[in-house]
Order: C-alpha cells, then structure tokens, then sequence
C-alpha cells in the first residue's frame, strides 16, 4: 500500500515528511556576500492610499504581472554563504523538531508545531555559533497601521566589521502570510512561487514584502475590491521590521518556557487512566489499581 508523504517546500527545495527527505539543489546563485544589485533589491514604495478607479488594461494589466513574477523569481533565486547555511541548519531542525513534538497544539503540515520548531532551530543555530533569537514584534494601532504582533526567528552576524551587521530572518509561515481569500488568479500564480519557509537577509525580505504588497493591492483593484490595512506594506512590514523582543535560547524566560512545556508533556504522557468499562475489576487486577479512573458518556 502507498504510503503518503508530505512536502514541504522550503526556499527552492522540499522537506519530505515521514520517513525520508532529499537534499536537493536550490537552484540559488551565490552572490559571494556582497550586497544584491539595485535591480534585485531595490522596489519602487507603494501607496498604499493610492486608490484610482482608473478602468483595467489588458496589456498592461499581463505586463505588470510579468514584472513582477521576474522581480520575485529574481529575487528568491539569489542567496549568500551565511543564507544557505541557516537554510540548512533550519531544515535539520524542522526535521528533529517533527521526531521529538509531542505537543496538543496545532501542527505545521503534520510536521510538528511552530513553537517547537522555533525553539528547535533557535538551539541547533546557536550551538553551531549564530546569534540566533526568537522574536515577538508588537507594535500599537497608528494612523497609518493596525496594531499587531508576529513571532518569527532572526540570526544576527557581525563576524564581518566590513559589511557590518546582517540580518538573516527565519519565516516558518512565510508563504500563508501572503494568502489571500477571493484573490485573482494572477495574484495566486505570483504567491504558489513563494518558499513556505522563507529564510534570507532583512533587504531580501524588505523587496519580497514590496513586490507582494504592490501585488496584492494591484489583485485587489483588478477584482474591485478594497485593500484591507492587514494588507498593506506598512502592516506587512511591522511585522519582521519593528521594535521586538529577541530571546535566545540561553534566555531565562525562553529556558523556563521549554522546561515547562517538556515537563508538562511528560506528566501527561505518563499518567496512565482507565476506562469506566473495567473500573470493576481493580479488585481483581492489582496492577490496575494505581490508574485513574475516567467516566465513559
């Protein structure tokens, strides 16, 4: 009987759960750490008040989505040393994390809950040498934005005094982020590109966030739809770009939360019950006499 596998697309690559995964080519060009050309990284700002009731070209409509999926393809298919090497270090602990999750919480695609992961990719990034965090971003409603918050993991490196500090930002929801419900067909084509797990330096992201944002808003007009603030660049941006609390995983809060959570899983792993059904036969059978009782409705 075939057995079902579930894959997981992670940056040009896949994970393939259960029982096995492939160590595939990303298909990525090496840029030797140097920072993108101004063609790849850098993406016109977006009005997001910007609202024209101007009546839909078909030619121009089909060129602006063919910018932009060249913009995207552009820009997913470059990466960095220090890229590739958290994108592997990440798909070992997405894969470990799935072994040891024994979490009642909501799982990634039968693969393990987030907050495992996280937690999982955050110790391995760290015991290899990074400067790896979880961070939680909260930022209050403005007048430009709704309040929110996002939690995400980001590599902090500053092994190189000339290029300064880089950013490295781990998405493990990255694709959903951008979905949206009653979205042209076009807009859904541009986001089956994107990786589900997205891992690449902060100015990588900041272009993806415009291109998708300048995408979604262009899918809303085509459809005559307004453009919710959730949406919007600026919103979109809070996310992975505002103030946040990095925790690492030597962190006291982060060290007292996984202890926690391991000891309660083990308490309730090792609770043995029974059923109402054989409640009578305790007398009888000694080695059941230490179970808890559970009533059967």
């Amino acid at each position: 009987m075939a057995v079902a596998h579930h894959r997981m697309n992670f940056h040009n690559d896949e994970i393939i759960f259960p029982d096995q995964h492939a160590d595939m080519d990303f298909g990525c060009f090496q840029e030797n750490d140097q920072k993108p050309s101004d063609g790849i990284c850098y993406y016109n700002e977006i009005d997001d008040d910007d609202e024209d009731e101007n009546p839909i070209n078909v030619a121009e409509s089909k060129a602006f989505w063919d910018d932009q999926n060249q913009l995207l393809q552009a820009t997913l298919i470059r990466t960095s040393s220090i890229e590739s090497k958290i994108r592997q270090i990440t798909k070992e602990g997405m894969i470990l994390a799935r072994e040891n999750c024994v979490c009642p919480r909501p799982v990634l695609g039968g693969g393990g809950c987030r907050s495992c992961m996280r937690r999982e990719i955050c110790e391995r990034l760290g015991n290899t040498g990074f400067n790896s965090a979880i961070c939680r971003s909260k930022w209050r409603k403005s007048p430009d934005i709704l309040s929110g918050e996002h939690t995400y993991l980001d590599v902090i490196d500053k092994s190189d005094v000339k290029k300064g500090e880089i950013r490295v930002v781990v998405e493990l929801n990255f694709r959903a982020e951008f979905e949206m419900a009653r979205a042209s067909e076009d807009y859904n084509k541009l986001i089956s590109r994107l990786p589900e797990v997205f891992v690449g330096k902060a100015e990588r992201l900041r272009t993806l966030i415009k291109i998708l944002c300048s995408a979604a808003k262009k899918s809303r007009k085509e459809n005559k739809m307004h453009m919710g603030p959730w949406r919007k660049q600026k919103y979109m941006q809070a996310k992975w770009f505002c103030n946040c609390e990095r925790r690492t995983i030597s962190s006291p809060s982060l060290v007292d939360e996984f202890s926690g959570d391991k000891q309660q899983h083990k308490t309730k792993a090792c609770v043995p019950k029974a059923s109402m059904l054989t409640f009578d036969l305790l007398e009888n059978l000694p080695r059941l006499q230490q179970l808890t009782a559970v009533q059967v409705l």
